[in-house]
């Protein structure tokens, strides 16, 4: 992994060679929360959030809420297949980290959105090692990633709603 990274296979930035696994490569939380502020998210629509800033001495995720955090570190690869979960010490302590949309695109880079969801109230840190990325050889013709999320700094709300058929009115 060290190698990939040193001669530009795999881009992480900032790289630390302390945070290589044998598998993996550990990322860490960025600074920035947000939430959705709506009990209703709509698909079709952009919804309101409101951002947090996790100080030094942390801040406390509640159950029954969806937070957006972030890598610290811009991750990607022209090469490689990306996937990223949360550190199974991450798990344990009842957080659930990227549950539903582990796989990256080759051809992104960014910092990656977590969705944050914790089972009990927990204390999270900036900085601290949250989710580990795994990267995989992909076969066959490659089209790199060039979407709505690239080169994203901070978590990123859902942009689904780009993607949808504007709402159609149904006759009553």
């Amino acid at each position: 992994m060290t190698a990939a990274a040193t001669d530009g296979r795999l881009r992480i930035a900032p790289f630390d060679a302390q945070q290589v696994n044998p598998n993996s490569y550990n990322v860490r939380l960025g600074s920035t929360l947000v939430t959705y502020t709506v009990d209703v998210l709509d698909a079709h629509r952009p919804n309101p959030t409101q951002e947090f800033t996790i100080g030094p001495e942390g801040y406390v995720l509640q159950p029954d809420e969806l937070y957006l955090g972030h890598t610290l570190e811009a991750v990607g690869s022209d090469t490689f297949v990306p996937l990223l979960f949360g550190r199974s010490s991450v798990g344990r302590l009842g957080l659930f980290v990227e549950i539903t949309a582990p796989i990256g695109d080759i051809g992104f880079h960014g910092q990656w959105t977590l969705m944050l969801s914790p089972i009990r109230p927990l204390r999270v840190y900036p900085s601290m090692q949250i989710g580990q990325v795994m990267f995989f050889v992909s076969a066959g013709p490659v089209d790199l990633y060039c979407g709505k999320y690239q080169a994203a700094t901070g978590p990123q709300p859902s942009a689904y709603w780009c993607d949808v058929s504007p709402l159609r009115t149904v006759a009553s």
